[in-house]
C-alpha cells in the first residue's frame, strides 16, 4: 500500500509551485533595478540628442 495523501494539501502545493514559477518568470521579465532603468533612459536620451544634432535644416 502507498502513503495516504491529503488531496487538499496536494492541490494547494501544486498551486503554490505554479505561482512561484509565474513569479520567477515575472521577475526575469520585469525585474530591473532603478539604476538599470536610469542607465537605459540616459542612453536613449543621448542617442536622441545625437540624432537631432545631425539633422540638416532646409
Amino acid at each position: 500500500m502507498g502513503d495516504v495523501i491529503n488531496f487538499r494539501q496536494a492541490r494547494k502545493g501544486l498551486a503554490r509551485k505554479a505561482a512561484e514559477q509565474q513569479a520567477g518568470e515575472n521577475r526575469a521579465r520585469f525585474g530591473r533595478t532603478k539604476a538599470e532603468k536610469q542607465r537605459d533612459a540616459a542612453e536613449q536620451e543621448r542617442l536622441r540628442k545625437e540624432l537631432d544634432g545631425a539633422k540638416r535644416e532646409d
